[in-house]
């Protein structure tokens, strides 16, 4: 007796459908909905059944507003971009998506309101291959604002290898305290530690400009993480006369980098007793991290 065989799906011109699907974007002829989009009320047609069957957060939407066959009565989404929100569609039409710098990073952040795990993979994929000196720190922004755990990842090892440039772009001075934490953690920074402590000052300058604060309101944090032993006693000396004014580093973090210097060693597992990849090498290092 044969045996019978099984069903088989093949697929046929992926691409090619891809196209044809994107001829119903925004497509008036024959749609049953109708966003109105952003501050200018762009107007978008779309069709329900679709939306549903792509996207659970879509199908609930239209579960609490049934079709009633008026395509008069619109959704309002006045907080999302017409740019934005017309890529989500084109994904959700073809499986496909268009990004650019300026896009993808909105992108990213609506595929996760809107629980699209492909559309956000893609975005994620698109950050990670295309971080430059210019936008690793936006990148590393979203990164951490989104717990996107791979594409940080990716981009701290982009700002490891390419510090100083990418510590001079304009966006450094627009990332949050929470991000300069995580950045300077690292041990990988390819900077010595006296033009890391400018640039950070530098930053904490913009933020305080910014939110009206005072430069040490602005940085508690983040100057924890300058590694004030790495400097030798001269440099230190400079530091905290200017501190004296400032008040930008805490006093106990000159403390403990003068109780190094004194004792002539460093303390095994003390991530401030760690030199870092950019550090430039100091008379002191030797004793200070010869048990390290």
């Amino acid at each position: 007796m044969a045996q019978a065989q099984s069903d088989s799906v093949i697929a046929g011109d992926v691409l090619q459908f891809g196209k044809m699907m994107k001829k119903l974007l925004n497509n008036k002829e024959f749609s049953d909905i109708r966003f109105i989009i952003g501050p200018n009320k762009k107007q978008i047609y779309a069709h329900r059944c679709i939306l549903a069957a792509r996207c659970a957060v879509f199908k609930a939407m239209f579960a609490d507003k049934p079709n009633t066959g008026d395509n008069n009565v619109p959704f309002v989404l006045s907080d999302m971009s017409p740019e934005i929100f017309t890529a989500l569609l084109e994904f959700l039409y073809t499986n496909c998506v268009t990004l650019s710098p300026k896009t993808a990073i909105d992108v990213l952040a609506t595929s996760l309101e809107y629980g699209i795990d492909d559309l956000r993979d893609l975005c994620v994929d698109y950050l990670q291959a295309n971080i430059s000196a210019s936008n690793a720190c936006d990148v590393m922004q979203a990164a951490v604002t989104y717990n996107q755990n791979d594409l940080k990842e990716n981009a701290l090892a982009f700002i490891e290898d390419n510090t100083v440039e990418v510590l001079k772009s304009k966006n450094f001075q627009e990332i949050s305290e929470d991000t300069l934490v995580n950045i300077l953690r690292s041990s990988k920074l390819t900077i010595d530690e006296i033009d890391l402590c400018k640039a950070v000052k530098d930053w904490a300058a913009a933020s305080s400009t910014l939110n009206g604060k005072q430069l040490h309101e602005v940085a508690r944090d983040a100057v924890r993480q300058i590694r004030l032993p790495l400097l030798k006693a001269d440099e230190l000396k400079v530091l905290e006369e200017e501190n004296n004014n400032d008040h930008f580093l805490p006093v106990d973090s000159f403390s403990y980098a003068w109780k190094l210097h004194a004792l002539k060693q460093g303390e095994k597992n003390n991530i401030l007793s760690t030199c870092r990849r950019g550090t430039v090498s100091r008379e002191h290092h030797k004793f200070l991290f010869k048990d390290n």
